[in-house]
Parts: structure tokens; C-alpha cells; sequence
């Protein structure tokens, strides 16, 4: 799992079958710092997340583990919520 901010929301006008009724989010990865990493990426929720909080994610095969029982295609999922960035900011240190 890596850490995340939810940057944004992604409007689909066409999904695959199995993303209707899914939220896409934009999110971009950051280090222990809460400082940008990378570029941004697009993830499928599966949490609830919202644009602003910092958001647990994992890609490839473990993507698609919050989703057993259906087929979603996905290779970058949100899996979690960070309930305070203090907590991020005092591991880090």
C-alpha cells in the first residue's frame, strides 16, 4: 500500500459493465512528508474517499482483492482512509 491525496473526481461518459456505479477518483502519490511523488494516477474507490483526503492505495492483482466476487478492472484501488495527517507526519519522523 502506498499513500495518497484525492485530487479529483474523473466524469465517465462510457465504463466497462463492471465500473458502472463505481467512483473514479484522480489521486496523487506522496511520500511520509505529505510531498508529491510521481505523477497523478486514476483510481477506482472503494472506501468512499473524497477529493482532499489522504487515501491508502495499492495497484496490480491486489487492486481488484476489495472487489471479490465481480470482475472489476482495475490496477490502482483506494483501500483505505487516513483518519489524521498527524498520524502520517509522526511515523515519517
Amino acid at each position: 500500500m502506498q499513500l495518497a491525496r484525492v485530487i479529483g473526481n474523473v466524469v465517465s461518459t462510457v465504463k466497462n459493465s463492471a465500473l458502472v456505479s463505481r467512483k473514479l477518483l484522480i489521486i496523487q502519490s506522496i511520500d511520509g512528508g505529505l510531498r508529491d511523488v510521481g505523477k497523478p494516477l486514476v483510481a477506482v474507490d472503494s472506501v468512499g474517499a473524497g477529493v482532499g483526503e489522504l487515501v491508502f492505495w495499492c495497484r496490480g492483482k491486489e487492486a481488484s482483492f476489495p472487489f471479490e466476487g465481480s470482475d472489476v478492472p482495475t490496477d490502482c484501488t483506494i483501500v483505505g482512509i487516513v483518519d489524521s495527517e498527524a498520524h502520517v507526519r509522526s511515523i515519517a519522523l
